[in-house]
């Protein structure tokens, strides 16, 4: 096969760790800047270009496209699906999962288990916002936050009420959760790959952190799962539509709830704590996927001659 992999920097962990395991299988792997990329739309010959040169020939795509350049980075990824080119995440389903509130909204609408969350518009509303998600003490996240960054633990009323005002103030987008305070400042990260969970850790913050990102010094531990955690993960993937994701969820007093479903997760920190291959496990997918694509559009084209 020959895979595409966009990422911005080939040096990093994860980008290097799928570039790996594809070559071990004997795959070609060009990995490709995704803001270096441009497009032809065009009917019949759409066309993706590369510092002056034409790519072809690609039989799958895996985005690692950041935060940052989600609007650029989905629309070359659409642009490869008008090729025709697997993609491992489907660029619909990377823009619902970094639009936090849809991504919530969908999930509350198939009753997934989720923090009571608040949102709103006009600063007159703020009283009344912070009722409906049970006070202070909450969390406030902009909407397109990542890694941690522009999420704030507003631990009594006045504190919420100015934080939210200065967001607001900055035409930011935001929203309200209740804060899981058993949860004691962990998550759990759940990396799912297709219909399974392959791995699973447990993320706790560092010293008077309550969040638990490793790149804000959280640690890493195996953990093991419930099988309702195991099923709201799965669950929560397919929702959103992401064949390979991270699901975080926190352990509330009634049951799992999910943080977020992240279409781009690392693979540095849970390859470490479950000691598995886990890019290796991603390719492998692919490779599966592809080959059952293949195969169905073989059987389709089969039956469409016998017609003839």
């Amino acid at each position: 096969m020959k895979i595409a992999v966009l990422s911005r920097n080939p040096k990093l962990y994860s980008t290097r760790r799928l570039v790996e395991a594809a070559e071990v299988r004997g795959h070609e792997v060009r990995v490709l800047d995704v803001l270096r990329c441009y497009m032809n739309i065009t009917s019949h010959n759409p066309s993706i270009h590369y510092k002056g040169e034409e790519l072809k020939g690609f039989d799958i795509v895996i985005p690692r496209i950041g935060a940052s350049v989600t609007f650029y980075g989905t629309a070359v990824l659409r642009q490869f699906e008008m090729m025709n080119v697997f993609p491992l995440n489907e660029s619909v389903a990377i823009s619902r999962s970094r639009d936090k509130l849809r991504s919530t909204q969908l999930l509350a609408r198939k009753g997934i288990g989720l923090p009571v969350t608040g949102f709103a518009n006009n600063p007159d509303d703020i009283e009344d916002l912070l009722a409906e998600v049970g006070g202070a003490p909450l969390v406030i996240k902009l909407l397109e936050g990542t890694q941690g960054i522009g999420v704030v633990l507003a631990e009594t009323q006045k504190a919420a009420e100015s934080v939210i005002q200065a967001f607001m103030g900055l035409k930011a987008n935001i929203m309200v959760q209740e804060f899981i305070k058993e949860a004691g400042g962990s998550d759990i990260r759940c990396f799912v790959i297709g219909d399974k969970v392959v791995a699973a850790m447990k993320r706790q913050g560092a010293e008077g952190e309550f969040r638990s990102n490793l790149h804000r010094g959280g640690t890493a531990t195996l953990v093991r799962l419930t099988p309702e955690e195991r099923s709201t993960a799965i669950r929560a993937a397919r929702i959103v539509g992401l064949n390979v994701c991270g699901v975080d969820l926190l352990r509330s007093n009634h049951g799992p709830v999910v943080m977020e479903v992240n279409s781009s997760p690392g693979l540095q920190g849970i390859e470490a704590a479950s000691k598995k291959d886990i890019a290796g496990l991603i390719i492998d997918f692919a490779e599966q996927r592809l080959k059952t694509i293949t195969d169905s559009k073989d059987k389709s084209s089969t039956r469409t001659r016998g017609k003839g």
